[in-house]
C-alpha cells in the first residue's frame, strides 16, 4: 500500500512539474513590438491573464470594453494581461492588422500569434474568447482559473457573474478562484 501511494505522489508530481516547465517553455512573436516573448518574462507580478483573441470572431469585439476595464483595475495590482492570436501567421502582413488593431482599440497590451496552436494546444482552449489565469507558484506558472470572462457576452448591462474579476480577485487575496473553471462561451478554435 506504501508503495502504491508513494508511486502516485512521485507520478503526480512529475507530471505537474512536466506541465509548469512546458508553459515556462512557451513563447510566440508579439505583433505590437515584433519581438520573441517568452511566457515567464511576461509574469512580471502577481500573474497574468491570456485572452485568446481573433479579430473574426464577433464575441472578441463585444468583450474589447470589458477587457480594457479590468486590465485598467487589475494591472496596477501585479496583473498582466496578453492576447494571444490562434489564426494568424508571423509574417509582417499578417501582424500590421493585429498591431493597428491594438492602436485603434487602445487595449495597450502585447498581442501574441499562435501560429502553430502550440499555446492553445497545450492550453487546451476551445472557444475564443476563452481566459486563462496563470501566477508564479512553487513549481513554476500555475494555471489559477480558466475559462469566460463573464455569464453574458452580449450585453454587458446584463451580466450577473463577473467570472475572471472575481477569480482576480480571490487570487490577490491569497485564495483559490472559486470556481476554478467556467465554460466559456464564443467562437470554436479547431487545433490541429
Amino acid at each position: 500500500m506504501r508503495n502504491l501511494i508513494a508511486t502516485l505522489i512521485l507520478f503526480l508530481a512529475t507530471v505537474f512539474s512536466t506541465r509548469a516547465q512546458d508553459l515556462s517553455a512557451l513563447s510566440a512573436i508579439d505583433a505590437v513590438t515584433g519581438s520573441q516573448k517568452t511566457l515567464v518574462s511576461m509574469v512580471s507580478g502577481k500573474g497574468i491573464v491570456l485572452i485568446f483573441h481573433t479579430m473574426n470572431c464577433p464575441f472578441t469585439k463585444m468583450y474589447e470594453g470589458r477587457i480594457k476595464a479590468l486590465k485598467a483595475t487589475f494591472q496596477s495590482q501585479g496583473i498582466s494581461f496578453a492576447l494571444i492570436n490562434p489564426e494568424v501567421g508571423t509574417a509582417e502582413s499578417d501582424q500590421a492588422p493585429l498591431r493597428n488593431h491594438i492602436d485603434q482599440s487602445g487595449l495597450n497590451m502585447a498581442y501574441l500569434i499562435d501560429a502553430d496552436h502550440i499555446w492553445a494546444k497545450q492550453l487546451n482552449i476551445t472557444k475564443i474568447p476563452e481566459v486563462i489565469v496563470l501566477t508564479p507558484g512553487q513549481n513554476g506558472l500555475e494555471i489559477r482559473y480558466r475559462g469566460a470572462i463573464d455569464n453574458n457576452p452580449q450585453a454587458e448591462s446584463a451580466v450577473s457573474e463577473k467570472h475572471l474579476e472575481r477569480a482576480l480577485n480571490q487570487i490577490l487575496r491569497g485564495e483559490g478562484a472559486t470556481p476554478a473553471q467556467v465554460r466559456a462561451v464564443g467562437c470554436n478554435l479547431r487545433t490541429y
